[in-house]
């Protein structure tokens, strides 16, 4: 697909997403902030079906707004009651069941239960929200809003990690950045490691690629091995920040036995030995 149908296909699918919103604040805030970047642009420059559109926020608020708005959208209808806290300079959800009295109103669940399926159903409304993670809030119709990160798309795409997909739009001003290098790697369905934050998230995220039919030189591992090198993965908060952005719920699980763990016995020590036990356990 030629880039000005591309814009026109994501700035439909936007004002499709908007005309099914009710509060005139949050399209407001969308309207202004609202950024596309990754895959899906990906499969409509490569007439590929989209798996979801990945949506950006310019700023904290918006971000925080557009999360607490679908939150409280979700409360109404389910059981499980989703918090929208903002700490450690980013926006996360937190899933709080029911059960739990009023005087332990504390976060004290983030386990990622999916809600439904996320395939279409013309039954219910659309755009509703299906899944939470911490990271991100998972709407029906191929919508997911990424609150894990926001800012300008240069900002955001700090923390991506191979350039095919650094191609981005900006619904304010319906433009649409294809650069060259990215366009070459998706040519040749060539991973290009370009270094980011979470490189384990990174080196896991290859098995999809691969599957899809794209490839990668040994010397793109060996940059990934570099980054991950700096990293202290026996540190719990760094072992759990790495791995946020798989989607893998396994992952959630080997995490809460080390937590359940060190609850336990709190000078306890993560080892290999230990990260093995539990990781042959779950997977």
């Amino acid at each position: 697909m030629i880039g000005k149908n591309i814009k026109k296909s994501l700035n439909a699918k936007i004002e499709d997403w908007l005309k099914n919103i009710d509060d005139a604040e949050i399209v407001k805030v969308i309207r202004a902030n609202a950024i596309i970047t990754g895959g899906a642009i990906v499969s409509l420059l490569t007439n590929d079906e989209v798996r979801d559109y990945d949506v950006y926020f310019r700023t904290k608020d918006a971000c925080k707004k557009v999360a607490e708005y679908y939150a409280g959208l979700f409360n109404k209808t389910h059981k499980s009651h989703i918090e929208i806290k903002d700490g450690d300079d980013r926006i996360q959800c937190f899933i709080r069941s029911s059960g739990i009295e009023e005087e332990e109103s504390g976060i004290t669940d983030e386990t990622e239960p999916y809600v439904e399926s996320p395939t279409i159903n013309d039954d219910k409304p659309k755009y509703r929200p299906i899944f939470f993670s911490t990271n991100a809030i998972s709407l029906s119709d191929k919508i997911q809003l990424v609150i894990r990160f926001y800012g300008t798309p240069e900002e955001i795409h700090k923390n991506y990690d191979f350039v095919h997909c650094t191609c981005c739009y900006s619904f304010l001003d319906n433009e649409l950045t294809l650069p060259a290098r990215a366009l070459e790697a998706i040519i040749n369905k060539e991973l290009h490691y370009i270094g980011s934050k979470y490189p384990v998230c990174s080196i896991i995220r290859t098995r999809k690629f691969i599957s899809r039919g794209w490839t990668i030189n040994a010397g793109q591992y060996l940059k990934m091995c570099l980054q991950v090198s700096e990293l202290d993965l026996k540190d719990l908060k760094t072992f759990k920040d790495q791995l946020a952005g798989v989607d893998s719920a396994y992952f959630s699980q080997a995490i809460d036995q080390i937590e359940k763990m060190k609850e336990k016995n709190p000078d306890f020590k993560v080892d290999n030995s230990y990260l093995f036990e539990v990781i042959n356990r779950i997977f």
